[in-house]
């Protein structure tokens, strides 16, 4: 029997390389990002931000992936090298890049395309045909196979993945117009002008077999910030003028011309606010429009915490995800997610919230200054619609529910966004707090 010309699936995505930008400072998520950077975000209870691009990598067979982090970059390192082991991944390779001060370059990354521009030496030494660049900060269950064998048969130099977008997003996205073929003919980063934006709106027919929310509002084509690079096509971009890719470098290529667009029909959130995050945690309580942490063949891989099944006693708990090493004695959980090690006493009410739980094991969080008996909520308390960040501790009779209705909040330990209360980590609220 003749052997295939076609090169095999893993043939085929060994000649392309991973760059997930890990380096954002993540204003907008902020508390949540007070100790640490957007992509060391816990999710899901038990994932970080940055397990999803990197898992959906591995999925895919791609062998060698760079990681490009600067804020806070020490503790997404950490988690990296205690998941990612050699010994399981054998096949691929992971390479953490931070910023570095040479004679040549100063140390800082000014945005997207300078923090490749100043590891081009890095990225070079990968024996690769095709770069795909990833954000650290993103939701996507993605065939990354797919999208190359779109690249390779279209031969453009640049494939930006994307999705329909309702207005409101598209006015802080990069929007494309497309052709029959998908070639990219125009693209604008985050339109301001309804008069311009208009002109990218998108037919009613295009948004057939798309998970559509509001078909009936108008719809435009958003860059995911996903995209696929010829090896050279971004060697030489790099070398132009502009440090962010959205912004500078995508409109550079796409007036050379080559590039197309690969339009994305699945699940896709970028975790850009306090809001867009608590959403799509809870999406996963009722799987639906959310993120699939249920696929064996694609699973998204987090560090293994090596912890008993949740312990519950005389609880009723409804459409809620439980994490590993947690204690419940609580007498409502609705709608929630309670994270890894989290300590519930009786009588406690759980309702639309995120607890977070600690990741870290007991020697670590002495090292953090927590003691692992903080893990948890007193007896007869109200929670409804919270974050509790990681380390977080809750006393007893504690009421935290927005009795205000406040949509924003600055104090101390204690925060709102978008009418959402955060527990900062390491706050410890008193007994009889009330919120």
């Amino acid at each position: 029997m003749s052997r295939s010309k076609h090169p095999s699936h893993k043939e085929l995505m060994s000649k392309v390389a991973s760059i997930v930008l890990a380096g954002g400072q993540g204003t907008r998520l902020y508390p949540l990002t007070q100790t640490r950077c957007k992509p060391s975000v816990c999710f899901g209870g038990r994932y970080r931000l940055i397990d999803i691009p990197i898992s959906n990598s591995l999925n895919a067979h791609i062998q060698r992936i760079f990681v490009i982090s600067q804020y806070f970059a020490t503790a997404l390192q950490q988690h990296i090298l205690e998941t990612y082991q050699l010994d399981y991944f054998r096949q691929s390779k992971i390479q953490m890049l931070c910023p570095e001060e040479t004679p040549n370059r100063p140390s800082w990354f000014k945005g997207t395309a300078d923090a490749v521009r100043q590891n081009i030496e890095h990225l070079d030494t990968a024996p690769v045909d095709y770069f795909l660049i990833l954000s650290g900060d993103q939701l996507y269950n993605i065939n990354f196979t797919e999208m190359l064998n779109f690249a390779k048969k279209e031969d453009v130099d640049l494939i930006i993945a994307s999705i329909p977008v309702e207005e409101n997003e598209a006015k802080r996205m990069g929007v494309l117009k497309i052709d029959g073929q998908c070639r990219i003919l125009d693209f604008i980063e985050k339109p301001s002008d309804p008069k311009i934006l208009k002109q990218f709106s998108l037919q009613k027919e295009f948004l057939n077999g798309h998970p559509i929310l509001h078909p009936e509002k108008t719809h435009y084509l958003a860059s995911m910030g996903i995209y696929i690079f010829k090896r050279q096509a971004l060697f030489n971009l790099v070398k132009e003028q502009g440090d962010d890719f959205g912004r500078d470098l995508i409109p550079i290529q796409v007036k050379k011309g080559k590039a197309g667009s690969y339009v994305y029909k699945g699940y896709w959130e970028d975790i850009g606010t306090i809001a867009s995050y608590y959403h799509a945690n809870l999406a996963l309580t009722r799987r639906e429009n959310c993120l699939n942490t249920y696929d064996d063949h694609n699973p998204i891989f987090t560090h293994p915490h090596n912890l008993p099944s949740p312990l519950i006693q005389d609880a009723l708990i409804n459409r809620s995800i439980i994490g590993q090493g947690a204690i419940i004695h609580a007498k409502e959980i609705s709608g929630s997610i309670v994270g890894v090690r989290i300590k519930i006493d009786k009588g406690s009410i759980i309702r639309d919230s995120i607890l977070l739980g600690t990741l870290f094991n007991n020697s670590q969080a002495l090292q953090h200054a927590i003691a692992p008996e903080s893990y948890s909520i007193g007896k007869n308390c109200i929670l409804e619609k919270v974050i509790l960040d990681e380390g977080a501790s809750i006393g007893n009779n504690v009421q935290l529910t927005n009795k205000d209705n406040l949509k924003t909040f600055d104090g101390d330990g204690i925060f709102i966004r978008d009418g959402i209360i955060i527990v900062t980590s390491g706050t410890k609220i008193p007994d009889g707090f009330i919120f």
